[in-house]
């Protein structure tokens, strides 16, 4: 789960710029929240983010206890290229990792939360 401070504008950037489905939203107005699904596929298949907007919190704190989230993907190039068209925050460009040969690179998504991209082995597949 992830607390956004916009809830629409991090659907689109997961939806838009990461490819990602909108699965499915509750809202909770006595409770004063509301919650977006996203993800490339349900449960129990396929992982799900909790996207969850606090009504009136526009920012929160990230902490230091929160790293990042991870997404394999075909190719970390290519991958870039669609985010930056799609009007997103590329912040670590691809390449290898540092001391080894797996190709990876970061996003930013709005609220500040990192997604790092990791190129899918061919053997693997």
């Amino acid at each position: 789960m992830l607390r956004v401070g916009d809830l629409q504008r991090a659907v689109d950037f997961y939806t838009k710029v990461l490819g990602m489905e909108l699965l499915r939203t509750t809202e909770r107005p006595e409770q004063k929240y509301s919650l977006a699904f996203v993800g490339y596929g349900r449960n129990p298949e396929h992982a799900e983010i909790e996207l969850t907007y606090n009504h009136g919190v526009e920012k929160y704190e990230l902490g230091t206890a929160y790293g990042h989230i991870a997404i394999g993907v075909p190719d970390v190039y290519a991958a870039c290229d669609r985010i930056r068209a799609s009007g997103g925050n590329v912040t670590r460009e691809p390449g290898p990792v540092q001391g080894g040969s797996t190709v990876i690179a970061f996003v930013t998504d709005p609220d500040g939360y990192k997604i790092e991209l990791i190129q899918r082995s061919t053997d693997s597949e």
